[in-house]
């Protein structure tokens, strides 16, 4: 494979250096690899040929075969454009073409057979055709089976490169490569019957047929996944291999005391779980890398205060680092109020610490008598010391970038125990990538008592019934979230905002206090503003999506989210995690435009239907893709995916993961001659990226 990344597209005919360097900027295609991995990214078929006289307004792209009639060209400047007027001896077409008008005139003439492909469409009563493709009927290719489409820019169709283009310059490439070197042994082809690479390559561009392509595509995604997989799989054994960690045997004072005395609630059987989990990481003698996941309110924050107690008990120190004031101010009231009781000294630190509180947390902190520290980024500048730091605790980690977080394990000569904690389901798939480097545990119960959030899609024009409802639980001394999507109004874009909405909630509600919070606002102002809610003193909070992490209020029952439509499903799922915090039935109210396509509509329904977080996850997954949690703000492992889709490969994920596992248990440094090749992949695959196998 190496020999096809060091040959340049610049030569194959037709490109040439300008657009060489056009190709690279635009699509990152700079040799025969990255051409022959630009896959296409649909199918057309271009097998049959239909008459004019059955064209229909709901077809595809479709092949007519015939002949021009007439040019004829209409307008002048910018507005000129070229109309062809094509025959198939059952009814005639328009062909437009806005473009290349002059050199299109010197292509085509009339009275010569061609072939068109294009979408069929109705304008001004007759059917027309804009910038088909057109083959004459002679030539190789004008007839045939699956044709690709091809990922492009709009510079690149300025510049005349078409999908069409693309195609050529692939099967130029195809026809001067005669072999290549197969990273995967025929061992492992036979075991997991797959394609040759070459031949994946040649069908993935010419599929003869559906079910060849289809093999074409399993062996090029099962290629994608399986080095990944091999590569995150090799961080994580080497990491448990070389970087050893604190060893926690005892449970003693604090752990028992706080069980003991001080527990607020029985726990669920899936928090005992986990804590087995965590605590036999920390006594194995390996740095403990583990993801937690769980719904909001399902436990994680006492889970993560007890295993903070095991390292307690175990003379080390502990830090929970979250992305926002708010959020750890939450924490560090709700750690230290069930903590302080055993005599558990627990300190904020945040940008807003005076420097009087700053320098007795620093102190304790290096004599050691601050037993938890809990705060923002701030936790990890150079300056904050500990005298001997063991557990880290990282909560909504993916708000953090990689380098952030390494830096807290490095606050110790012997790298603490990590803890990273979301409340946002990740779908299997994606954890077996983004986080297949470290462990993961579920809390997958809610505690006892907890009410699940009744969900209502409503529209626009039923807004005054809405409103009705937030009155009688205002009535009952409840409180109100709404959700805007913007905080200004915007020309562009029909939305509510919020600017608008507080002087219509107030005017709406006259006999309650509203605040408000956006992600505009000084930290004291917005700081202010919540603690007005929180502490009841107002009783309507109008936000944006601020609020989706870190604030809680038991009294809030009713969650309103504006333009519903707009947001995806696992930040609706975010926000209605802020009610049904408290023991009283709540509600979530998403509010719609009424014209919205069916796929959002099923979208919405699906809230409505389910407060399963990872039921949801899984279905935005499929809905929107990957999206950010592909990236290395996650894991600090890129993923650029060409043509897997963690969305619907499932399968594919599974079974690659299954083959590194296997292929390193075998041949931990793959230094087998077998494996050479899989090894010099591997290298050349992800020689660029950093070494993160130390860091969680």
């Amino acid at each position: 494979m190496n020999g096809l990344r060091r040959r340049e597209i610049m030569y194959i005919k037709g490109i040439g250096p300008k657009r060489a360097e056009l190709l690279e900027k635009e699509l990152g295609v700079k040799t025969f690899y990255d051409l022959l991995h630009h896959f296409p990214h649909s199918y057309l078929d271009r097998s049959s040929i239909y008459r004019i006289a059955d064209l229909s307004g709901e077809m595809p792209a479709v092949q007519l075969k015939g002949r021009f009639v007439t040019f004829n060209t209409i307008g002048e400047g910018a507005k000129t454009r070229l109309v062809g007027l094509f025959s198939d001896g059952t009814g005639t077409i328009e062909v437009v073409w806005f473009r290349r008008i002059k050199t299109l005139k010197d292509m085509y003439v009339t009275g010569r057979d061609y072939i068109l492909f294009g979408k069929p469409e109705v304008f001004n009563g007759r059917w027309s055709m804009v910038h088909p493709e057109i083959d004459i009927t002679t030539s190789v290719g004008a007839l045939q089976g699956l044709r690709g489409v091809y990922p492009l820019t709009e510079k690149l169709r300025s510049a005349g490169i078409s999908s069409r283009v693309i195609h050529s310059y692939v099967q130029s490439a195809l026809a001067t490569v005669k072999s290549v070197n197969d990273p995967l042994p025929a061992a492992m082809l036979e075991r997991y019957r797959l394609m040759p690479l070459l031949k994946a390559l040649v069908t993935i561009h010419n599929p003869a047929n559906p079910a060849e392509l289809q093999q074409a595509k399993y062996r090029l995604k099962f290629d994608e996944l399986f080095f990944l997989q091999l590569n995150i799989q090799r961080y994580s054994a080497r990491r448990n291999t070389q970087l050893a960690g604190f060893r926690f045997p005892r449970i003693g004072r604090f752990f028992n005391q706080f069980y003991n005395e001080c527990l607020p609630f029985q726990l669920t059987g899936a928090q005992k779980r986990v804590i087995k989990e965590i605590r036999a990481d920390m006594g194995s003698g390996r740095q403990m890398n583990r993801l937690l996941q769980g719904d909001v309110g399902s436990g994680k924050t006492l889970v993560a205060l007890l295993c903070m107690l095991i390292a307690l008990d175990n003379g080390t120190q502990a830090c929970l680092m979250a992305p926002t004031e708010i959020l750890a101010t939450q924490h560090f009231e709700t750690i230290s109020k069930l903590a302080s009781p055993i005599g558990i000294n627990v300190k904020l630190l945040t940008g807003s610490t005076r420097k009087k509180e700053r320098d007795v947390i620093h102190r304790e902190l290096e004599d050691g008598s601050l037993h938890i520290l809990i705060g923002t980024h701030a936790v990890i500048e150079d300056n904050v010391k500990f005298k001997n730091l063991g557990f880290v605790v990282i909560d909504e980690q993916h708000r953090f970038g990689v380098m952030q977080r390494s830096r807290l394990w490095q606050k110790n000569s012997t790298p603490p125990h990590v803890l990273v904690m979301t409340a946002t389901p990740i779908p299997r798939t994606l954890a077996m990538t983004v986080y297949g480097d470290l462990d993961v545990s579920v809390i997958d119960e809610l505690p006892p008592g907890r009410k699940p959030v009744t969900t209502l899609l409503r529209y626009d024009n039923s807004r005054l019934d809405v409103y009705k409802s937030i009155g009688r639980q205002l009535k009952q001394g409840r409180q109100v979230y709404i959700v805007y999507p913007l905080i200004k109004e915007n020309e562009k874009l029909d939305l509510k905002c919020l600017e608008e909405g507080y002087q219509s909630i107030r005017d709406n509600f006259p006999s309650y206090n509203v605040a408000y919070v956006h992600g505009r606002m000084k930290p004291a102002e917005k700081d202010w503003q919540m603690e007005l809610f929180a502490s009841n003193k107002a009783q309507i909070l109008v936000a944006t999506t601020v609020i989706e992490v870190g604030v809680n209020v038991p009294n809030a029952t009713v969650m309103v989210i504006e333009n519903a439509e707009r947001f995806g499903l696992s930040q609706l799922h975010q926000l209605r995690g802020r009610v049904g915090r408290g023991a009283d039935r709540s509600y979530c109210v998403l509010m719609s435009k009424p014209q919205i396509s069916r796929e959002t509509r099923q979208r919405l329904e699906l809230m409505t239907t389910t407060t399963d977080g990872f039921i949801i996850a899984e279905a935005d997954l499929k809905m929107r893709g990957p999206g950010d949690l592909e990236g290395t703000m996650q894991s600090g492992i890129a993923l650029n995916l060409r043509i897997a889709n963690l969305a619907t490969d499932g399968t594919i994920v599974q079974l690659a993961r299954d083959a590194a596992e296997d292929l390193l248990d075998s041949d931990p440094g793959l230094e087998h001659p077998a494996n050479a090749a899989i090894a010099r992949e591997l290298n050349t695959l992800f020689n660029k990226q950093i070494d993160l196998s130390r860091i969680s």
